[in-house]
């Protein structure tokens, strides 16, 4: 997962930096559902390999 993670730092930074800016000022509400989400999915894909 952390090797996954860490794809996104290393090739685009300034990206990176701005999208976690971003998340910044999301609402508590978003990012839960973004989180549950993100779970789910996880989840799935493990049920699935």
């Amino acid at each position: 997962m952390l090797v996954i993670e860490g794809i996104i730092p290393f090739l685009n930074p300034g990206r990176w930096r701005s999208l976690v800016a971003t998340l910044a000022v999301v609402s508590d509400r978003q990012l839960r559902i973004m989180g549950l989400a993100s779970m789910l999915l996880g989840a799935g894909l493990l049920y699935l390999i």
